[in-house]
């Protein structure tokens, strides 16, 4: 039966055209990472002028620029490569995005950046999109390089195309910027990392401890800076940041420490903060909201749902703050009919508590903007996960659901709610100067190292004590004067009844 099998795989061999033995042949040395048969495999196809297209091409350059990591392979490899290319260019065949950036690794495995960026840069003649993998080659190449406008001049490009950059090209600017001395291009980039990275990876963060222990860094910051802009660009912004630059003068002091679950640094005292999406940002988020439920709604309700209208007639309430409860007309409808509820949903109603969305539109959309337009806490345990929320990007919304969404459950019949997390995990930068850079890892948030950065030459405890004030201002204006309630399927009314009074 073996030799029967083998007869049929020679026979099959026998029949396979020149061009696709070399097609599989080729895939079998990409598979095993053969360069060097490889090479001998294109040679021979050359030889025998078989006709190439751009999966080979691009085979033969994802060799080439996987070998480069390899010493012994990396001169044959570039050299090789540039071959391929430039068959490839003579014969007429258009590159695409994968060949673009093969090439551009080869070119600056020899470290000619220039013409790794050059590459890039003529792409759109192919009707090509760049990917950030595209940029990096010439990005890190310039880094490596210490050419400081090539680098920049990289990042700008990347901006106009809408490639946004992640945490080993921010790291490898941040460390550029460092070892040239460029105070404010450090700033610019701790504070993208604080954007766009959650946690810093612990090379990133030996970067980070490098600028700060360095000379050029206990030269820089203000210390006449006025206090009052400070705060009130870090309420602003949503707590957590001014953006305002280097504050203090000296040396600072980097330790590496943990935090308690309050938020307060086990270093340095100063306490963390629940870091929220800006005024501006919120303000957009808003607008956005009322855009897609305005244009995606099957009737025109959307239009007449007035918030400020339902906030001011609790504002007029005596004895506290009522939260908003918005659920879809038809559970309204089904409660009032269930004896057993409506007592607590005709209180709702006359105390201007409940808001019911009208029949045929989707709630979601309102109890999101409720939420969002008046800066609100929202009681839902809904993970919000499906197309609706797919629209609003991913970025911006996780950042806002979690500083403001509560989830709630039931323990032997008592309501337990589960509040936002007292502080972000996120970079943090006071408006005393102090900085705080949490390290990735696989430890519990009580266990995750973080950098303290402070600055002895100000007053620590004014400084705990200042931030305080300022921590407890923007939490009141984060925690917001008013809740809103999103019930999925009357669910807490229907839980309250089913719980027998003895597992109270």
């Amino acid at each position: 039966m073996d030799s029967t099998g083998s007869a049929k795989a020679r026979k099959k061999s026998k029949n396979q055209s020149p061009e696709v033995k070399f097609q599989l042949d080729l895939t079998d040395c990409s598979r095993r990472k053969d360069l060097l048969s490889a090479i001998t495999l294109c040679e021979t196809a050359v030889s025998e002028k078989l006709k190439f297209n751009q999966q080979h091409f691009n085979t033969l350059l994802y060799l080439c620029s996987t070998a480069i990591s390899d010493p012994s392979l990396k001169e044959s490899a570039v050299s090789f490569g540039f071959r391929v290319y430039n068959l490839l260019q003579s014969i007429g065949v258009i590159p695409n995005e994968a060949t673009v950036t093969a090439v551009a690794r080869l070119a600056a495995a020899k470290r000619d950046g220039d013409s790794a960026f050059e590459l890039v840069k003529t792409i759109g003649k192919y009707k090509v999109t760049p990917r950030l993998r595209t940029y990096d080659p010439a990005l890190i190449c310039f880094c490596e390089n210490l050419e400081v406008d090539k680098a920049y001049e990289v990042e700008q490009h990347m901006n106009s195309a809408g490639v946004e950059l992640e945490e080993p090209q921010i790291s490898a600017l941040l460390k550029l910027s460092s070892d040239t001395g460029k105070e404010d291009k450090v700033y610019e980039y701790l504070h993208k990392l604080r954007r766009f990275v959650k946690c810093v990876s612990e090379s990133t963060a030996k970067i980070i401890e490098g600028w700060f222990c360095s000379e050029k860094a206990s030269d820089i910051g203000e210390s006449t800076m006025d206090i009052g802009l400070i705060r009130e660009a870090i309420l602003s912004n949503g707590g957590g940041w001014h953006g305002k630059g280097w504050i203090g003068k000296g040396n600072w002091v980097v330790k590496r420490t943990n935090v308690y679950s309050s938020g307060k640094c086990c270093c340095c005292a100063q306490q963390l903060v629940g870091v929220d999406i800006s005024c501006a940002e919120t303000e957009n988020f808003a607008q956005s909201l009322a855009a897609l439920a305005i244009e995606r709604e099957a009737q025109p309700n959307f239009i007449s749902f007035q918030v400020e209208a339902v906030v001011k007639e609790l504002c007029k309430m005596s004895g506290g703050k009522w939260p908003l409860v918005l659920w879809h007309n038809k559970r309204t409808r089904a409660s009032l009919d269930n004896s057993s509820h409506r007592k607590v949903v005709e209180e709702w109603i006359d105390k201007g508590v409940l808001y019911s969305t009208p029949i045929g539109s989707n709630d979601d959309w309102y109890w999101l903007y409720a939420a969002v337009k008046l800066k609100c806490l929202l009681v839902t345990n809904d993970e919000m996960r499906d197309h609706i929320f797919e629209l609003l990007g991913n970025d911006l919304f996780l950042r806002w659901k979690e500083k403001h969404q509560i989830r709630y459950t039931f323990v032997k019949g008592q309501l337990r709610l589960e509040m936002p997390p007292p502080y972000s995990v996120v970079i943090q930068e006071s408006e005393t100067g102090s900085w705080h850079v949490p390290i990735a890892a696989n430890d519990s948030e009580l266990e995750r190292t973080w950098l303290c950065v402070t600055r002895p030459g100000v007053s620590a405890a004014s400084d705990v004590a200042v931030n305080g004030e300022t921590c407890e201002s923007i939490e009141a204006q984060g925690s917001c004067a008013s809740m809103s309630v999103k019930l999925l399927d009357s669910s807490v009314a229907r839980k309250r009844k089913e719980r027998p009074s003895s597992t109270s």
